[in-house]
């Protein structure tokens, strides 16, 4: 029984944490999730580059 009493308030203590978040509004969720969408895209073509910097260079350096 014990165990059964565990789980009942740890479900209650989440209930509980979940009513003290402070929840984004749509706007503030809608920039932030633009901000990551840009940023991903943005290292992605940097990491692009790089690599294709690198494999040419290292091709370079194969040939001579």
């Amino acid at each position: 029984m014990a165990e059964k009493e565990k789980k009942v308030g740890f479900v209650r203590s989440v209930f509980n944490e979940m009513k003290l978040v402070t929840w984004p509004s749509k706007k503030q969720l809608r920039k932030d999730t633009l901000v990551v969408i840009e940023s991903s895209i943005i290292f992605a073509a940097l990491f692009a580059v790089m690599d294709f910097g690198i494999s040419k260079g290292i091709g370079l350096l194969i040939k001579k």
